[in-house]
């Protein structure tokens, strides 16, 4: 199943967020949390509406983005995206980031190749206030009925005040880390219920272990539920997700 989120959050902030920090998501087609090597067809508009919500009910952000494929060819696509998202409470400076993602699917090249990405997100053009720029790269496998994994590395090229671990008083900068995933269609339910379990590693603001369902309520409509655990919990409590996922046409 593919799982096209247009707008995420980097909702660690939404604790330092609602009161003043934006570090925030603009992902292109994504699991639950990090990107994933699948790719919007060409020409192809997808919505996405995504809400995350503390889990003690404090701080909310709700994002809402278009994404769309602009290469006309099978073995080879490239995605663009923008988002515009709105802190409950918090700041609002910048909140237009945009995305991109290149990448060829698995078997593409040559036989049992893995889909393979490399892309770009939470691009923001303020320095200090929202370039975050995310670097990344990532292999993904299905494996028979296990279902797909996905390994890969991120690094943040943006502005380093916006890499400082937060809570942290020494100034410790934490640009990059892993990024790992699985994900399946449960077939033996419904070819309409998707599960996902991602890991973004790092004490940064993107550092999350997340986990969630979806469902295909029609062949262009989807919806996930999830929940979000932070890695660096001093900064921040976990979230719940809510995110919406319309292809156009």
């Amino acid at each position: 199943m593919r799982k096209s989120s247009i707008s995420k959050v980097v909702l660690s902030a939404v604790c330092a967020g609602v009161i003043g920090s934006s570090a925030l998501y603009a992902t292109p087609s994504t699991q639950i949390w990090i990107p994933s090597t699948d790719i919007q067809g060409f020409l192809k508009p997808h919505i996405g509406w995504d809400v995350y919500s503390l889990n003690d009910g404090t701080g909310m952000i709700s994002n809402g983005g278009l994404t769309m494929g602009v290469l006309p060819f099978e073995k080879l696509g490239l995605e663009v995206g923008v988002d515009y998202r709105a802190i409950l409470g918090g700041d609002q400076r910048k909140p237009i980031y945009t995305n991109a993602k290149i990448g060829t699917p698995e078997d593409g090249l040559f036989k049992y190749m893995p889909a393979v990405a490399v892309g770009i997100y939470d691009l923001g053009f303020v320095k200090d206030v929202n370039d975050y720029s995310l670097v990344y790269g990532l292999l993904a496998k299905n494996i028979w009925k296990l279902g797909r994994i996905s390994a890969g590395y991120y690094y943040g090229a943006g502005s380093e005040s916006l890499w400082m671990v937060p809570g942290d008083t020494t100034g410790k900068v934490e640009r990059g880390g892993l990024l790992a995933s699985w994900d399946r269609v449960i077939t033996e339910i419904s070819d309409k219920l998707w599960v996902a379990v991602d890991y973004q590693s790092g004490n940064n603001w993107y550092g999350a272990l997340s986990f969630g369902v979806a469902w295909n309520f029609a062949p262009n409509v989807g919806v996930i539920l999830g929940y979000d655990i932070y890695n660096n919990k001093d900064a921040s409590v976990p979230t719940f997700t809510f995110q919406v996922d319309i292809n156009a046409f």
